[in-house]
Parts: structure tokens; C-alpha cells; sequence
């Protein structure tokens, strides 16, 4: 019996690849906890890593005829059928202010050009040898939107969606050490120095008519796209209206943070020394920081083409923002801005971008799916 007790523990059957696992989970601990990167998504992350890679765990086995399966594997199947990444998108809708981006229409297309280093790296993923759905599920991290990759990842290449989620967030966690070098090595110190016009006061009409004619527009353009873009301006519809308070902060609050939880422990559970200890995974995170890179880089570009052509109203590092990391990458905007010029105050205007990016990077998905599926 004592012998059995022996065996049956998980220091008898663990492995060297468990190990790893185990030191990785570890790391992405200490990153959300001590670093404070993500602490929300890579703390349950993290730990989800180190609960399925503790062996005869058995949190991932599934239901099999009558013996149940494991918690984790219940969990996972809202990630599977694709429930928890709209349902995030209901909170950051019911959380984000659009008035920027209504105010200042233009920096549409800095949200737009940020999602060229999804289509960039997507040819990349193709050309390393990557099957077309997985270099589609790859790309998606260049939008530096975590649930949209989660999304695409979980219905272009399942077996990927620990690495793809993983990498995701752990770029969006360390957009303040990326993106800065990118943004000066692109602007002159006369571009980063441009102090902006105060943006004009948007009406309350104008933003509950937003959301309901973004998604009749887009809807009718990309039909795949609707579980992301309808929870997303839902969201901001149930904000905006005014009537519907306690929907808002539901959504905000106690819903968002629930689901949070549970994308993340079962994100986590998807990172398996299987498929997380790979050539493959290596490739994913070079290819992820390539996406992240470029995208960060073409919306820097777009934003030096707009300070061109508005007789240099616009500064360009508001380009930066549209790889969507909302609000960290507005925020980057604005401390690189004020490096130059402390009386630069980018962040409103760098709210327009960020946000335009979340919506271009759901309007990316939702080409991908169409085209890959």
C-alpha cells in the first residue's frame, strides 16, 4: 500500500518537461506579481500553467462515458466554443470611451494601419512553413489584443492557443519596454515635440449612435466578425445610453472579472509540455514579437503620413497607440511625448488610435476567419 501511495504521487511520475513547465508558470508569476505586467491575465495564466503540469493532476482529463472529467476541462470548453473572448469584449466595450476616436475620426486610420503587422507576419508564419490557419492564428498577435487572439487561435489552430495566448499577452505586458525604441527610432525629436489641439466635446447622441452604426456597417461587411465587434459595441451601447446603469457596471465589474479568471486559468491549462515545448512555441514568440513590432512601426508611419498631411497638427507617436494593448499603449504615447515636451499631453488623443485598434483588430479576425475557414 505504501508502495502504491508512492507511485500514485505526482514527485514518483514528474518529468523533465514537467519541470520546465513548472519553472515556466513560475516566471509568469513572478512577472504579473513582482513586475506587475498583465498582473490580471498573467497571474491566473501563470497558475493555470502550473496546476495542468503538475502530473496525475488529471484538471484537463475529459468526461469520458460515466467518469467525469476534469475541472479545468469543463472550464476550457467556454474557451473552445469560443464564449470567453466575446464576453470579454462586452466588458472592454462597456468600459471604453469612444469620444476620442469620434472626436478625431482621422485617427481611424492609425488603428487601421497598426493591423498591417498582422498581414505581415501572417506571409512570414507562411513562408517558416506554418499551414495558412496557423500563420492566421500566429499574425493575430500583432494587434496586441489578447481575447482576439484567443479568439482566432481557438478556431484557426486550437493546438496552438496556449503558446499564441501566452506570447500575446506577454507582449501586451511589455509594451512599455517595446514599443518606445521603435517610436523614436521613427520620428524626428521636431515630430515627437507637435503639441496637439484640445479635441472638441462629443455629444451623447453622437455616442450611442456610434456603436449602432459601426456594428450595421461592419456586420454587414464581415459577418465573422460579429461575435467580437457585437459584445464590443454592446458594451459601449449599454454605457453610453444612459439607461441601462446597472448592465454597465456588470459588465464592467463583477462579469468581466469572472470571466477573466477563467480565460486565464484555462488559457493556462492549454500550455502542456505536448505542445508547449516545441520548435514551433520558439517560432510563435520570434514571430509574435515580429508582428507586434510591425504593427507598432506601421502605425507610427501612418502617423508621420497624417503630420505631413495636416501641415504638422498630428503627432506621430499617437500611431503607436493602434496596436489596440488598451490603455497601456495610449499611455506609452503620452510618457514618450512628454519626454520630449512636458507640456505634451498625447494620452486623450492617443485614446483615439487605441481604441480604433481594438475594433481594427476584430475587423482583422473577422478577415482571417472569413478567408482561412
Amino acid at each position: 500500500m505504501l508502495l502504491e501511495f508512492i507511485e500514485g504521487t505526482g514527485y514518483y511520475n514528474l518529468k523533465l518537461n514537467d519541470i520546465i513547465m513548472i519553472i515556466i508558470a513560475c516566471v509568469l508569476l513572478y512577472l504579473g506579481i513582482a513586475k506587475k505586467y498583465e498582473p490580471l491575465l498573467l497571474v491566473p495564466i501563470g497558475f493555470g500553467v502550473l496546476l495542468v503540469n503538475i502530473p496525475i493532476g488529471g484538471l484537463m482529463l475529459p468526461e469520458i462515458g460515466t467518469e467525469p472529467g476534469g475541472l479545468l476541462y469543463y472550464l476550457s470548453l467556454g474557451l473552445e466554443l469560443g464564449i470567453y473572448p466575446p464576453l470579454i469584449f462586452l466588458g472592454v466595450g462597456a468600459m471604453t470611451d469612444f469620444g476620442p476616436l469620434i472626436a478625431n475620426p482621422v485617427t481611424i486610420l492609425l488603428g487601421a494601419a497598426a493591423q498591417f503587422g498582422i498581414f505581415l507576419t501572417f506571409l512570414g508564419a507562411i513562408l517558416l512553413g506554418f499551414s495558412a490557419p496557423e500563420a492566421g492564428a500566429i499574425g493575430i498577435i500583432g494587434g496586441a489584443d489578447g481575447p482576439t487572439a484567443i479568439f482566432l487561435a481557438s478556431r484557426l489552430a486550437p493546438e496552438l492557443l496556449g503558446s499564441i495566448a501566452i506570447a500575446a499577452y506577454s507582449y501586451m505586458a511589455l509594451v512599455p519596454i517595446i514599443q518606445p525604441p521603435i517610436m523614436r527610432l521613427l520620428t524626428t525629436r521636431k515630430e515627437r515635440q507637435v503639441v496637439m489641439e484640445q479635441l472638441r466635446s462629443v455629444s451623447k447622441v453622437e455616442k450611442v449612435l456610434f456603436p449602432v452604426i459601426v456594428i450595421i456597417m461592419t456586420g454587414l461587411l464581415l459577418p465573422a466578425a460579429l461575435p467580437l465587434l457585437g459584445m464590443l459595441m454592446f458594451g459601449n451601447l449599454i454605457r453610453e445610453s444612459g439607461v441601462t446603469d446597472r448592465l454597465s457596471k456588470t459588465a464592467q465589474n463583477e462579469l468581466n472579472n469572472i470571466i477573466v479568471i477563467f480565460l486565464g486559468l484555462t488559457v493556462g491549462a492549454k500550455a502542456t509540455a505536448v505542445y508547449f515545448l516545441t520548435a514551433e512555441t520558439i517560432m510563435i514568440i520570434v514571430l509574435g514579437l515580429a508582428a507586434f513590432a510591425f504593427g507598432t512601426a506601421t502605425g507610427v508611419l501612418m502617423g508621420k503620413l497624417l503630420y505631413v498631411l495636416t501641415g504638422g497638427k498630428i503627432n506621430p507617436l499617437i500611431g503607436s497607440a493602434g496596436v489596440s494593448a488598451v490603455p497601456m499603449a495610449a499611455r506609452v504615447s503620452q510618457a514618450v511625448g512628454k519626454e520630449e515636451n512636458p507640456n505634451n499631453y498625447l494620452l486623450m488623443h492617443a485614446m483615439g488610435p487605441n481604441v480604433a485598434g481594438v475594433i481594427g483588430s476584430a475587423v482583422a479576425a473577422g478577415i482571417l476567419l472569413s478567408i482561412l475557414l
